[in-house]
Order: structure tokens, then C-alpha cells, then sequence
């Protein structure tokens, strides 16, 4: 049984979601502000010390190999999953970990069980939705985040990823909406949760965004990220010369300090070991 993560700071509000035991006993509270009509967007990440969020190397370019499979992390990771209506990825991510389902169970099979009774105490589906952006519409669609049978799963493309995709045979439980492109081949960030909000049937839901970098950029241009929780590894990556895209940081493909700055409040800090777990929200 894991140890619980020490709280060090706390400052959100909203009422707490109705935790069982076990994970109350490990994480104390969650908690989200009222929903004010449009879905409210959180995004969780694991970066080193540097700034790297990804090593970029083929097999190991998932949060594990950042966070040292830090079992806090992703017991973190399945709580807010558990809480969330959809999880929200982009093809690359996808790419990256092709074989990952985006449950809670997935991420920490050991409170599974705790993971559950927290869904059907919220009056959640067993599983949230997974989501995949993707404007090309070229992907594996034998992965299991489509053909296992074990999750609903929505894409959401361009107009030509969807004429891509017609012409080859979805798995069972695999939904198709093409959403607006802001350039003829990229999907509007306010347009990819709206067709999330439709999809669910409901206009405010908590929807989990965890990738990869290039997403977040979009969303952070956009002022649609309500709140970040961040897992601080206790490791430096480094980055060669020219190897930063390779190595990305928690955004890329989009500047946005001094032109867009994007200052956050820090709301509330766990630790356990030497991670620190910190949650910001950002006032737009």
C-alpha cells in the first residue's frame, strides 16, 4: 500500500468529490470549482527538473521514463482519470504509446477497485471516454485504445482525415466527428471540446488532457486550460545541441510569453519522496 503524499500547501475549493477510503486516505481531498457552462479542462504532466517531458527515444518516450515509474505519480494519474468525463490525447501520443489505454486502472491497476467506486459514486460511466486528435486520420487503428473492446473511444479529425478514414472499417465503439480546421489541416482547440461535449451529451464535463506537447501548446493559445497538475521528477535529462524538439518541454509549437503571458496560482503541493506534485489554475 502506498504511502500517503504528504500535503504541504492547500488552497482549492469547490466540493470534494466523494473519494472512498482508500484514496481519501492517500491524496486527503480533490476537488474542482462549479462548472460555469462550458467544459472545464484540466491537464496532468510529469517533467524533470529541466523541462523534459518526453526523452524522445522510440520505447521510452512516455511519462514513465521521466517520472522513474514513480508509483505516487501514477496513482495521481488514475485518480484524475477517475474523476474525469473524457481523457483527451493527440495522435503523437498515441504514437508514443500505442499500446496504453487512458483508464484509471490502466495507470494503477492496484486501487482499481477504489478507482471504481469513485466513478459510480459520481454517477460516471465504468470508463471515460478516450479521445484521440488526430488531422491526418492515419493511425493504427488496431491499437487497443480502438480495437480491445475495453473503452468508447472518440476521434475527432479534419474533413480530410475523415475521407481518410472512410475508406477503412472502424472498430466496434469507435465514434468519428470531424470538427473545424483552423487552417484546412489543424483541428480549433475550442472546436476539439465541443465535439468532446456533444459526443458525452453534456455541456459541462471534466475533461483530462494529456498530451502530447504540441496539444498543449494549442490549448494554452487558446486560453482553454483551466488547470495543470504537474509532477516535479527529481531528474535532469539534459538536451544536445540540437536535439530540443526531440526533448520537448510542456509546450512547443506555440510562443506565448511575452506576446500571450500565461501566468497560473498555485492552488496545492503534495510530495512524496522527492517528487512534488503541484496544481495550478489559470484565470482567463
Amino acid at each position: 500500500m502506498l504511502e500517503a503524499f504528504e500535503v504541504l500547501f492547500n488552497r482549492t475549493s469547490g466540493p470534494p468529490l466523494p473519494l472512498p477510503p482508500a484514496l481519501q486516505s492517500l491524496y486527503r481531498q480533490l476537488a474542482f470549482p462549479a462548472r460555469t457552462g462550458r467544459p472545464y479542462l484540466i491537464s496532468n504532466f510529469v517533467s524533470t527538473l529541466d523541462g523534459v517531458v518526453s526523452l524522445g527515444i522510440p520505447g521510452k518516450s512516455g511519462g514513465g521514463e521521466i517520472s522513474g515509474f514513480n508509483p505516487h505519480d501514477r496513482a495521481l494519474m488514475g485518480l484524475l482519470r477517475a474523476a474525469a468525463d473524457a481523457v483527451a490525447v493527440g495522435a503523437g501520443t498515441l504514437r508514443a504509446v500505442s499500446r496504453h489505454l487512458w483508464t484509471a486502472e490502466y495507470a494503477f491497476p492496484e486501487l482499481g477497485p477504489d478507482y471504481q467506486a469513485l466513478r459510480t459514486a459520481m454517477g460516471l460511466a465504468p470508463t471515460p471516454l478516450n479521445v484521440i486528435l488526430s488531422g491526418s486520420g492515419r493511425l493504427d487503428l488496431s491499437a487497443p485504445v480502438f480495437a480491445s473492446g475495453t473503452v468508447r473511444t472518440l476521434l475527432v479529425t479534419t474533413p480530410a482525415g475523415a475521407k481518410r478514414l472512410e475508406r477503412r472499417q472502424l472498430p466496434e465503439g469507435v465514434t468519428v466527428r470531424v470538427a473545424p480546421t483552423e487552417d484546412g489541416v489543424t483541428v480549433g482547440a475550442s472546436d476539439f471540446l465541443a465535439e468532446i461535449a456533444a459526443c458525452l451529451g453534456r455541456p459541462e464535463p471534466l475533461v483530462l488532457l494529456e498530451g502530447g506537447p504540441r496539444v498543449m501548446g494549442a490549448f494554452f493559445a487558446a486560453r482553454l486550460i483551466d488547470e495543470l497538475f504537474l509532477t516535479l521528477a527529481p531528474q535532469v535529462a539534459g538536451r544536445g545541441d540540437s536535439a530540443t524538439a526531440e526533448r520537448p518541454g510542456l509546450v512547443s509549437g506555440r510562443r506565448l510569453a511575452p506576446e500571450l503571458p500565461t501566468w497560473s496560482a498555485l492552488v496545492s503541493a503534495h510530495r512524496a519522496d522527492s517528487h512534488l506534485f503541484l496544481r495550478y489554475q489559470f484565470a482567463h
